[in-house]
């Protein structure tokens, strides 16, 4: 089972190499396993089909927007943060719904972002330059990284308490 600081440092790194496909994941994870203690926050909206359904539309968007000429470096301040922001975002829900500071989650997952951000821009840099295969290359397989690692590290393990376990099944079923 992954502690609530494991999954907010996967899932922020994630966001500096992709800012909405890890998010899109825990937002899925989330509508279908609902969080007491998200329900009762601002956070809650992040639970709904609705924005899970919007949020896996723009990955999609930002997955092929990756690859066309002219899009900025990821550590251009406005790109770099938006991916603090949605790191922050990501832990703060997964620290609120285990019940912890949200704050302390919020910070943890915008520096991870700010960690995996810088750390994939020089490595996609030198690993084009050591191999010479075309930058496309390397964004197609920062692409299936991301995918899967999202998906793992989205995973609701363990709900919140009796009460979170008794939303999800009675949503269920």
């Amino acid at each position: 089972m992954a502690t609530p600081f494991w999954q907010t440092l996967s899932l922020g790194t994630l966001a500096g190499l992709r800012s909405m496909t890890p998010l899109a994941f825990l937002s899925h994870s989330f509508s279908r396993q609902q969080s007491a203690a998200l329900a009762v926050s601002p956070f809650r909206l992040l639970q709904s089909t609705v924005a899970a359904t919007s949020l896996k539309v723009m990955a999609a968007g930002e997955l092929v927007a990756d690859k066309l000429p002219g899009m900025p470096d990821r550590i251009a301040p406005p790109v770099l943060l938006g991916r603090i922001v949605s790191g922050a975002l990501m832990g703060a829900m997964v620290y609120k719904s285990k019940r912890r500071a949200w704050l302390g989650g919020s910070l943890l997952g915008g520096l991870a972002a700010i960690a995996g951000t810088y750390g994939s821009f020089y490595l996609r840099k030198e690993l084009g330059a050591q191999t010479q295969l075309p930058d496309t290359a390397w964004a197609v397989a920062e692409d299936a990284l991301v995918l899967s690692s999202s998906k793992a590290a989205s995973k609701i393990t363990e709900a919140g308490g009796r009460r979170d376990a008794f939303i999800s099944r009675r949503r269920a079923g």
